[in-house]
């Protein structure tokens, strides 16, 4: 019985470690997309720019 209860300590720990960095994980990712996307959008600016220099 007191195995048990130290296994299914660790599998509640264990987890709750992996949605804590799951969520972390999702925010990241969401940063990285918003930065290739601001990214993108500079890159559309130059060439925008540059067109109506031609």
């Amino acid at each position: 019985m007191d195995k048990l209860k130290k296994v299914f300590s660790a599998l509640i720990i264990v987890g709750s470690l992996a949605g804590i960095l799951g969520s972390v994980a999702c925010n990241t990712v969401h940063g990285l997309g918003r930065d290739i996307e601001r990214g993108g959008e500079k890159t559309q600016d130059a060439a925008d720019a540059v067109r109506r220099r031609l």
